[in-house]
């Protein structure tokens, strides 16, 4: 029989896009389930502030995979332009998807339906999969996809849960109340130098924050901006997964061509080359050049990288290396123990606030979202070989603690960056969603056995 129903967890980029592109297929109705108050946006969109802006230029930045062109004409409708070439705010880009969202829904003939709840556990069977809200409904589906995007980040080293109050301790670096409370005279420590940091200390600013921040990871790397680039020879072959090996054709590459050619020249192999690595060699590349290629591959928009370029010349910023040890609570502020890279001395940092940016939590076996904990106990998911997210195979079926495919749930996103690594841009999600909504589109099932 065929699949005739696709429950969706969560309604943020990925899970809108799924449901869009099920409509698109022509395929199975679907039930799109958000746990926030307001579907089609999701953390990266809904908490972003005015200030933010996309890191990719907006010609990149279509939610269609077929339609390259579609967000830039979204753009131009609305008085944008040159478009292609603009970095358009996160906020304008969540007024997009919602708009795709309200599209959809209007023109879906009630195949497609948004219900809002938790989504607290997921039982599958031969017959299909139930999930159970944390308000005690359910809702029955012939199958479901899981797309909870980015969990929220570990706690820094030497911060135990509850040591700190959360006046002195922000473990969400999106917490509406984040900047509350701080006055000009104060020191804010921000824990990690990526994107999220860079997010935070630009909201800090735009609220009127005047103080000191003070911006601290092991490397203390900074992501690089985002520079015009003509064009090139590109690289036909997909490169060697030796990661020694890589380093010197990339090195080499950046010497003939610019360093922002080579990096972008791989773009079309890093899924093949990560899926085709050992887990020694992919282990080998988290522990060891997984900061720099951050850093190199997801880049800063020019106006950004020129706010945050202010900020350190003006002394407001503070970009320190090394590793926290300790942070203790003392008369309305923290002081944190860390020792510098290189060093051997601990040292001390008086602070006002922590906010941790370390970036998001992907191991199964540290979360505590109900959803992730109910089916790693059960067995129905377990973690990926280098403790990123949920095990899938290629088409995204995930893998149970048996080791074999469900065909029943599917998980899409950064969640599955163990199976893919590069799946956290709108480039590869919208190319995931699309070939997860054909395969869901066109499958069948006998005897309740998937063929």
């Amino acid at each position: 029989m065929p699949v005739e129903h696709v429950a969706i967890v969560g309604a943020g980029f990925s899970g809108t896009l799924q449901a869009i592109n099920l409509l698109r297929h022509e395929g199975p109705r679907a039930t799109l389930i958000e746990r926030g108050s307001r579907a089609g946006e999701g953390l990266a969109y809904g908490a972003a502030h005015p200030s933010h802006v996309l890191n990719v230029r907006a010609g990149n930045m279509s939610a269609l995979p077929d339609d390259p062109g579609h967000f830039a004409r979204w753009l131009e409708a609305r008085g944008i332009k040159d478009a292609a070439s603009a970095f358009a705010s996160r906020v304008t880009y969540g007024e997009y998807l919602r708009e795709m969202l309200d599209a959809a829904l209007a023109n879906s003939g009630g195949r497609l339906t948004v219900r809002y709840g938790e989504v607290v556990d997921a039982t599958t069977t031969r017959n299909g999969v139930t999930l159970a809200l944390d308000n005690g409904e359910t809702i029955a589906a012939d199958a479901a996809v899981l797309a909870v995007g980015n969990l929220p980040p570990h706690d820094p080293p030497g911060l135990t849960d509850g040591a700190l109050p959360d006046d002195l301790y922000k473990g969400d670096p999106w917490a509406a109340d984040v900047a509350e409370g701080l006055g000009a005279g104060d020191t804010v420590l921000v824990i990690g130098t990526g994107l999220t940091m860079v997010d935070v200390a630009l909201m800090l600013e735009a609220r009127g924050f005047s103080g000191r921040i003070v911006a601290l990871s092991r490397r203390g790397l900074l992501p690089r901006r985002h520079d015009r680039t003509s064009d090139w020879a590109r690289i036909e072959e997909r490169p060697a997964t030796i990661a020694s090996g890589l380093v010197r054709q990339l090195r080499a590459r950046a010497e003939a061509i610019g360093w922002r050619n080579a990096v972008d020249e791989l773009r079309p192999f890093t899924q093949p080359m990560w899926a085709n690595a050992s887990e020694a060699e992919r282990a080998r590349f988290l522990r060891h050049l997984r900061p720099w290629w951050d850093v190199h591959r997801h880049r800063l928009a020019p106006e950004v990288a020129d706010r945050l370029a202010a900020m350190q010349d003006r002394g407001q910023l503070h970009v320190l290396a090394g590793k926290t040890i300790a942070f203790a609570p003392e008369n309305r502020g923290v002081t944190m123990t860390w020792r510098p890279r290189g060093g051997d001395a601990p040292e001390t940092m008086k602070v006002r606030r922590v906010i941790n940016c370390t970036g998001p939590l992907g191991d199964l076996n540290r979360t505590i979202d109900p959803l992730l904990v109910a089916l790693r106990e059960r067995g129905t998911i377990r973690p990926d070989a280098a403790n990123l997210g949920i095990d899938v195979n290629g088409v995204g079926q995930v893998i149970g603690a048996n080791g074999r495919p469900s065909e029943r749930l599917y998980a899409l996103g950064p969640m599955t960056r163990g199976a893919f690594w590069e799946i956290v841009a709108v480039p590869d999600i919208r190319r995931q969603t699309w070939d997860v909504a054909r395969r869901l589109s066109n499958a069948h099932w006998v005897g309740g056995e998937g063929l």
